[in-house]
Parts: C-alpha cells; sequence; structure tokens
C-alpha cells in the first residue's frame, strides 16, 4: 500500500474529528492551545497540528489527553457511525464531512455552554436547560 501524504490527499476524516472533538474539549474548558501543549509535553503547534487532522494522535497520546481534558477515551469517538453504516453510506474513513459550520465551532455556543456549566446549582441548570428547550419549540411550531 503507498504511503498517504497529508500534503496531497489532506487528512483524513477520521483525524479531523478527532482533533475537532479535541479542540472542542479544549475550549469548552477555557484551555489555550499552549497550556494543553505543556500539560502533554509538546508545543502548541503540535497541538494545532493534531486538532486540525493534519498529524494524527496516537494512542499514547490520545490516552494522556483523556485524562488531562478529563474525559473517557471513546469521547474522541463520539458521532462516528460504525465502520459497516460507514461503508454503506460511502463515507471516506467513516467519517462524513461536514456539510455545514459545526455550532459547536462558533464562539456564542462555546461562551453558552461555559457559562452553563459555571451554573453550580444543578436544579438551577435544568430550569434553564427546560426553559431553552421551551423557547426553542414555540420557535418551531410558528
Amino acid at each position: 500500500m503507498a504511503r498517504r501524504i497529508v500534503a496531497q490527499h489532506g487528512p483524513l476524516p477520521v483525524d479531523v474529528h478527532v482533533g475537532g472533538r479535541v479542540r472542542l474539549r479544549r475550549t469548552l474548558l477555557g484551555m489555550s492551545q499552549t497550556d494543553l501543549g505543556k500539560a502533554l509535553g509538546v508545543t502548541f503547534q503540535q497541538v494545532q497540528k493534531n486538532e486540525h487532522g493534519f498529524n494524527r494522535i496516537g494512542a499514547s497520546r490520545l490516552y494522556r489527553l483523556s485524562h488531562v481534558l478529563d474525559v473517557s477515551l471513546s469521547y474522541f469517538f463520539d458521532d462516528i457511525p460504525p465502520l459497516e453504516e460507514a461503508n454503506a453510506s460511502g463515507l471516506r474513513g467513516g467519517v462524513q464531512e461536514p456539510s455545514a459550520p459545526d455550532l459547536m465551532d462558533q464562539r456564542e455556543t462555546l461562551e453558552l455552554v461555559r457559562a452553563y456549566y459555571r451554573i453550580r446549582d444543578p436544579k438551577v441548570r435544568d430550569a434553564l436547560r427546560r426553559m431553552a428547550f421551551a423557547m426553542a419549540k414555540g420557535v418551531e411550531s410558528r
């Protein structure tokens, strides 16, 4: 099998997905790429390359990331369809290419999520969540 060159073919969708999950969690925690790099013993440029999928994240680094970002290993693969479904629907590498901007990449969304998790009282958080769903439902029924 010929060696795949990222510069010619671009990163594999699964690498982009895993990197995006790293970026999402890092951002939700309010952690900079420099901070994450220091925790992992790499430069912020390496973190940047991992987050964009240009450099694959090895198993040992992924394991370390799960501890630094306080998530399970499976977190990085959430929302990837099983390989059988991916092959049946013609998805390359098991991950669908994004067709629209990801809402979780938008600053407004991240700020809202951070603010939500700063609410310490679970009952208040639940009330806010229910209110948001009720408001969204009202908009959809118009």
